[in-house]
């Protein structure tokens, strides 16, 4: 898969990605990352791509013909791999706290594409009309205010190479990861088998699969349940996953009687 990030500071993306999973994974020939830096795309002499916005109002805005420009050559390089024009927009996501909030379902979307561009803005933003022109998603990784897009194309990066096949050593872990089907991760232990006078769930020693199985689903519910019941809005529960949430609510209803 392919990473186009169009920035101000390509070196910070650089720097953020050439190191652990996707580090291994570009050096492997599984990711690219073409960070592309807008600056090189401004016709004056101080590399300037910024200015004051029509109509007043505090801070600069990035111009629209640097960042067209830093897309144009993108786009160019990518027909050139192709030996053809795309037939399909090239998508193009614009990171903004003013976008959906980016969650694993748009990872694994994403992670279908061959190509994606990241776009990210500074100072108050980006001139509406580029925007108009080349963006066709727009995400934001939270409520919040960033200095930048970077650390948000970042994040989306790194969620999004793990779902790439091959990155991960072990492909199944990402299987079952937090947000997979709306629930999140069961508890998980390792070595000592005694901690701190805290013991490992019994049943995770048995060598029993489907018990094994069984408390993991359980302990998944019962988490997404404590921390994020919304997720579980948005599951059609299978009638084992409606025995067990039966079952989480009667234990939580006696220690709460116990209390």
């Amino acid at each position: 898969m392919n990473f186009h990030v169009l920035t101000l500071f390509p070196e910070m993306i650089e720097q953020g990605v050439n190191t652990s999973i996707t580090g291994r994974a570009i050096n492997n020939g599984l990711l690219s990352i073409n960070a592309v830096n807008i600056r090189d795309y401004a016709f004056n002499k101080h590399n300037s791509v910024d200015d004051y916005p029509y109509g007043g109002g505090a801070g600069m805005l990035m111009q629209a013909e640097p960042v067209y420009l830093a897309y144009e050559a993108v786009k160019e390089q990518i027909d050139k791999r192709k030996q053809e024009p795309q037939k399909h927009p090239l998508r193009v996501v614009y990171l903004s706290p003013q976008g959906d909030v980016f969650n694993q379902k748009m990872a694994e979307e994403m992670a279908q594409e061959e190509d994606l561009v990241l776009l990210c803005g500074h100072y108050e933003g980006i001139d509406e009309r580029v925007l108009e022109e080349i963006v066709t998603d727009y995400v934001s990784i939270g409520d919040y205010v960033l200095t930048g897009g970077e650390l948000p194309a970042m994040v989306m990066i790194d969620t999004i190479s793990r779902l790439v096949p091959g990155v991960l050593h072990n492909d199944v872990s990402a299987e079952f990861e937090s947000f997979q089907d709306n629930l999140l991760e069961y508890p998980q232990y390792t070595k000592p088998a005694v901690f701190e006078g805290k013991a490992v769930p019994e049943v995770l020693l048995s060598g029993h699969h489907a018990n094994i199985r069984r408390w993991r689903l359980k302990e998944s519910l019962r988490k997404t349940k404590q921390r994020r019941p919304d997720l579980l809005q948005h599951r059609v529960l299978s009638k084992e996953e409606e025995a067990l949430l039966e079952e989480i609510a009667q234990e939580e209803s006696t220690q709460s009687e116990e209390l």
